[in-house]
């Protein structure tokens, strides 16, 4: 498959670090406005997870600095769209419609009717369409969504999530919230999209939390009501520390057993009440390079990314609108109403 990359910032440089490692994946072309990047000279590019930038040898690669120029090359089959926030929709919509297949990063959209836009987008053009919602071809929580889905942690009783770090400091336009939707959008989307996975839609949401983006804070202690679960706590945000580092965890708690990770230092295990304890299994793919190889293979076989449908991550787009607005009422019940 043919790929083109939409944007050589730091998720861009990323997701080309994964595509060199796909042998099915063959990079025809890349655009960006900054010159400097078209030739290949990523170094300066920073990021919270620990993938730093680096020089790309891009012969033979076509370059370009405007979308409508990698909209036109028919070589292009699929695109790759790493660009701020407020430019997935329009970005999306226009290559879908120029009969190119789309990943484009997450968060999906900024709100849910361009979601929607999007997903009439793909459906009318035909081709694939597919968010990069990370996670769900992460090891750490494919294990955790096994254990789950195949009940062997029996009823869940309460669920954690935790994602934080520094306010990011590598691209202007991420302290814009009208650009990037804030720390809830950018960071605790995955996580929203792992609740969701796990639980389906909530009856209701409340939350509590501060929004300063000025001075980089953008926090949120959100709970997610299952009239069956006792608790759902997804957290975190930006803090305004430039130096406190990244970290994702979750505490999942069942009738039968308690899984468990912490980026900072506890690996992803399941612990029994027998007292044994054992590791989830890490087939040690990159999880960019095994989200970029299914979408890649969706497009080829002609079928719908059902691992990471794009409808799953316009509902995760809704729901974080909806913690932001629950934050807003400090601490009352909104319903789900979705």
């Amino acid at each position: 498959m043919k790929i083109g990359v939409i944007g050589l910032g730091f998720m861009g440089s990323t997701h080309l670090q994964a595509i060199a490692r796909i042998p099915e994946a063959r990079l025809v072309a890349v655009m960006d406005t900054n010159p400097a990047r078209l030739s290949g000279d990523l170094s300066d590019i920073q990021g919270n997870l620990g993938i730093d930038g680096q020089k790309m040898d891009f012969t033979g690669v076509k370059k370009y600095s405007s979308l409508a120029e990698i909209l036109a090359d028919p070589q292009v089959e699929a695109v790759d769209i790493c660009l701020p926030t407020d430019l997935h929709a329009p970005f999306t919509i226009e290559a879908l419609r120029a009969g190119k297949h789309v990943l484009v990063e997450k968060p999906l959209a900024l709100d849910g009717a361009s979601a929607d836009e999007m997903l009439t987008a793909a459906s009318q053009s035909e081709r694939i369409l597919m968010a990069g919602q990370v996670l769900r071809f992460s090891p750490a929580y494919q294990g955790l969504l096994r254990l789950v889905q195949s009940e062997q942690l029996g009823p869940t009783r309460s669920a954690f999530f935790r994602r934080r770090t520094a306010v990011p400091g590598w691209g202007p336009w991420l302290s814009e919230k009208t650009r990037s939707g804030g720390g809830i959008f950018d960071l605790l989307i995955h996580d929203v999209d792992i609740a969701l996975l796990l639980f389906g839609v909530p009856e209701a949401i409340s939350a509590t939390g501060h929004e300063d983006m000025p001075n980089g804070i953008d926090s949120i202690v959100s709970e997610f009501h299952y009239p069956e679960i006792g608790s759902v706590t997804v957290t975190g945000g930006w803090y305004p520390a430039s130096e406190y580092p990244f970290s994702m965890e979750y505490t999942v708690v069942g009738d039968l057993g308690v899984a468990e990770f912490s980026s900072a230092g506890r690996p992803p295990s399941v612990y029994w009440p027998n007292g044994s304890n054992e590791l989830l299994e890490d087939d040690g793919v990159d999880p960019y390079e095994a989200e970029i190889a299914y979408f890649l293979k969706c497009c080829e076989e002609g079928q719908q990314p059902d691992l990471c449908h794009p409808s799953s991550s316009a509902l995760s787009v809704r729901v974080a609108q909806l913690m932001i607005e629950a934050r807003n009422h400090g601490g009352d019940k909104l319903k789900c109403e979705f």
